[in-house]
């Protein structure tokens, strides 16, 4: 990763509506500093980095790559949503569109998922205004099904699964949507509800 680019700054600055002094104001340095790191005669100690980005109101990746993400998303249809499993401790990480994400010192990537096939299906039966969901998956601690999810436009809903407990899961009924499950060997499998 590269450190950060003194037109980054200028950018983000003016982007804001803020003067050089303004900024050094906030952060707790000179204007003569912020000139410099604009024009690449000197760069940010690391200890300010944070107070920085929260000046410039953008987030320390976006800061460092100058790569600046715009939420296009104004409506947050939860059927957008990403999964990130981390693969040390199980950890998951949901997100209405893509982030970036880590968890035990390591990135995590986004999860795709593929149709459910023979040894991924699910069993849906409808009773009264719930979803009963049961799997034929093996449950072991080498493999196991994780967890899985009941997405609509408007909510999401995840249970946690563990090693030696049977795949059986109820959701109140709440639209059509997807089901997922991941399988902690083979990854993320979808399949439309």
């Amino acid at each position: 990763m590269s450190y950060i680019a003194g037109n980054t700054i200028r950018t983000l600055r003016e982007k804001n509506g803020i003067t050089q002094k303004e900024l050094a104001e906030i952060i707790g340095v000179s204007d003569k500093t912020i000139s410099k790191w604009e024009t690449n005669k000197g760069l940010p100690d690391i200890g300010i980095i944070e107070e920085l980005a929260k000046a410039l109101r953008v987030s320390l990746p976006e800061l460092f790559t100058g790569d600046l993400k715009t939420n296009e998303n104004v409506s947050g249809n939860m059927k957008k949503i990403q999964f990130y499993v981390c693969p040390i401790c199980g950890n998951v990480i949901t997100a209405v569109g893509e982030g970036h994400f880590s968890c035990c010192g390591i990135t995590l990537p986004k999860q795709e998922s593929e149709s459910m096939n023979l040894e991924h299906s699910v069993f849906i039966e409808t009773i009264d205004d719930e979803y009963s969901i049961t799997m034929l998956h093996p449950m072991n601690k080498e493999h196991y099904v994780s967890f899985v999810a009941y997405v609509t436009s408007g909510s999401v809903e995840i249970v946690k699964l563990y090693p030696e407990q049977d795949v059986f899961i109820r959701f109140r009924k709440k639209g059509h949507g997807f089901l997922y499950a991941y399988c902690n060997r083979h990854g993320l499998f979808r399949k439309n509800i």
